[in-house]
């Protein structure tokens, strides 16, 4: 029987697909499968996963004949995945030894729905210690308890699908599946998801993901259209947290924060295409009036002046004919 499936979407990463199948080889038991999912590169990844399928234990390789998105990439491998827990891993990050074994235990141990985990960021050679923003460590938590307050981190802000493990019955209640085709943002709506509807959760610090930023060919550092699946991504967490039982005290959280990352994109705006960033202005201020508007007011006073003079210009923006999110 598989124990833990590891779940890893490639999309053109030639450069760094070694180096994450080795630490995967280091992390292998005979009880272990490693899903390698690529999603249709263009590069040498595929001939790069072809032999891993051959040489790594445990591997199972997929390939996409059309490019999807990390989300459908994720949600290939969860429907291949055949093991009793479940995690995830990138194509270009990469794991300490003995890593998973280690996580596996502190999940059967604690006998929670899902853990959650630091992990170390990696930007060219520095290295810096990210953690769950959640104090209490080792002990059972309800999910939905650690959701507020609105205005501090909390744990859906820490949305790295990887920095975790997830029990088989989260699949089985169709809680671990992301909504397709979302090219970015994905983990938003899947952390809320979560944290709304599992019934247990535990925080451990353990170390042992190592998460590569900075990776030209990452989504996150490419200003195209994209980009802006965060809106429909969020729009998602504003709707399904408003049909919530506890509506009126989780959607303060989930405004303020879609109006955070409105406000990080339109303060960066220089690094869309021109044709990107007119349309990140219009499907932003169309995003902003679809909110509820009395709990957009109280997030929009509780934030800075410089952020929230922004969002409310942007609020007065005329819609443009024929932008949707």
């Amino acid at each position: 029987m598989v124990k833990l499936s590891v779940i890893v979407p490639f999309y053109n990463v030639q450069q760094y697909a070694p180096d994450t199948l080795k630490s995967l080889r280091a992390n292998a038991r005979d009880d272990f499968e490693f899903i390698l999912v690529d999603d249709c590169s263009r590069d040498e990844t595929p001939d790069i996963l072809a032999r891993a399928e051959r040489e790594l234990p445990g591997a199972v390789y997929v390939r996409h004949e059309k490019n999807g998105g990390l989300a459908t990439a994720r949600n290939t491998g969860i429907d291949k995945a055949r093991g009793e827990y479940l995690t995830f891993l990138d194509g270009d990050d990469w794991l300490a030894p003995g890593y998973y074994p280690q996580l596996l235990s502190a999940i059967e141990d604690l006998g929670v729905d899902f853990v959650r985990t630091d992990h170390v960021q990696c930007t060219a050679r520095a290295r810096s210690i990210h953690r769950v923003p959640h104090g209490r460590r080792g002990v059972v938590l309800r999910p939905r308890d650690v959701i507020l307050p609105a205005d501090r981190s909390t744990s859906v802000d820490y949305a790295y699908a990887w920095a975790g493990v997830y029990h088989r019955r989260l699949v089985d209640r169709g809680l671990l599946h992301f909504t397709d085709g979302l090219r970015t943002a994905e983990d938003r709506p899947w952390i809320w998801k979560l944290h709304r509807e599992a019934e247990s959760m535990a925080v451990v610090g353990l170390l042992g993901v190592f998460y590569r930023r900075g990776v030209a060919s990452s989504l996150t550092q490419i200003g195209d259209v994209r980009q802006l699946d965060f809106i429909r991504a969020f729009d998602q967490v504003i709707t399904e947290t408003a049909a919530d039982p506890d509506a009126s005290k989780l959607l303060p959280k989930a405004v303020r924060t879609y109006c955070a990352i409105i406000s990080h994109h339109l303060g960066s705006i220089e690094r869309f295409e021109p044709q990107v960033a007119r349309k990140l202005k219009s499907m932003s201020a169309g995003a902003l009036r679809r909110m509820p508007q009395d709990v957009l007011d109280e997030a929009l006073d509780s934030m800075d002046v410089q952020r929230a003079t922004r969002l409310r210009r942007l609020r007065r923006r005329p819609a443009a004919a024929g932008v949707a999110a």
